[in-house]
């Protein structure tokens, strides 16, 4: 990663599955220019890492707290996340 570089990991809470936020947000991230991935969790949030320049991190923030159509975010929590290294592209994991 370079020194620019930051990392994140979000945590996206409501109507966020069975909706196609996964591949709505992998869309987005690499429209971006972002890396990492992002999964459904048991308790039926989204987690997402991402890694990128401060600026795109901002950007696909503003765009995870509205969500893709027939999504119903009601919050985005944000927490700091090392990485050795800067993941190679994004995507979808279990």
């Amino acid at each position: 990663m370079s020194d620019d570089d930051e990392t994140a990991m979000v945590r996206i809470t409501g109507r966020v599955q069975g909706v196609g936020f996964r591949a709505w947000t992998r869309e987005e991230a690499e429209q971006l220019g972002l890396t990492g991935w992002v999964r459904n969790e048991p308790d039926g949030s989204v987690l997402a890492l991402l890694a990128g320049s401060p600026a795109a991190i901002t950007q696909m923030l503003e765009r995870l707290r509205h969500g893709p159509p027939g999504a119903s975010v009601s919050g985005v929590e944000r927490q700091p996340a090392a990485l050795a290294q800067k993941p190679v592209g994004f995507r979808i994991t279990r």
